[in-house]
């Protein structure tokens, strides 16, 4: 008699062994799926957050270095004349934005005034003057960041040189920006002798 032998089988032991190479390959491959996923993720969000400050550098840059002046820090914002749009010498409500911080500290944006109002500001009233009063046009430069402070050469409104500092959370990891700019178009000749209001004749 002869004896008979399967040839074309695997026997249970191959059967096990097969599953557990097939298993720890399969798991491997998920690992490196979720893995990558996640640096993907990382990547996007590092890359979206410099984009805003890249944005915010120059947006807020541009704004304080052609303003007229630096108006003072209501509620802890900070109030720039922008322009004299109108040429009269006078600050006009359409012509001041805000650089907000919240609160909390936690977010950088623009606050700007609507075009239509161009009503007179005396610089002193600039302190109390509301952007709750108005329907303004917000734009939020950076809105998750922590820590935000303005920081100045001089009190407003001879201030020349702006410094604005924050924190921002990047992949977990807490990085510190700041924001330096300088005032060319300073309007210093419209301020009167003791810098608390402007006066239009700028001999």
């Amino acid at each position: 008699m002869r004896d008979t032998k399967y040839e074309h089988g695997f026997t249970l032991v191959e059967l096990l062994v097969a599953l557990v190479v097939s298993s720890l390959i399969l798991t491997t491959v998920a690992t490196l799926a979720f893995a990558l996923g996640r640096a993907t993720d990382a990547t996007d969000d590092t890359s979206r957050k410099q984009a805003e400050v890249r944005f915010a550098t120059l947006r807020i840059s541009e704004l304080i270095r052609q303003c007229r002046l630096i108006c003072g820090t209501p509620g802890g914002e900070l109030a720039v004349w922008q322009a004299d749009d109108n040429s009269d010498g006078q600050i006009n409500v359409n012509e001041l934005v805000y650089v907000e911080r919240g609160t909390g500290k936690n977010y950088l944006r623009l606050c700007e005034f609507p075009a239509s109002d161009t009503s007179v500001v005396l610089l002193a009233n600039v302190a109390a003057l509301s952007p709750s009063g108005y329907s303004v046009t917000r734009a939020t430069l950076i809105p998750q960041c922590s820590n935000v402070e303005f920081l100045v050469d001089v009190a407003p409104p001879r201030t020349k040189f702006v410094s604005i500092s924050f924190d921002l959370a990047e992949d977990g990891v807490v990085h510190h920006y700041q924001i330096n700019s300088a005032v060319r178009g300073w309007a210093g000749n419209l301020l009167s002798a003791d810098g608390q209001s402007i006066v239009t004749d700028d001999d």
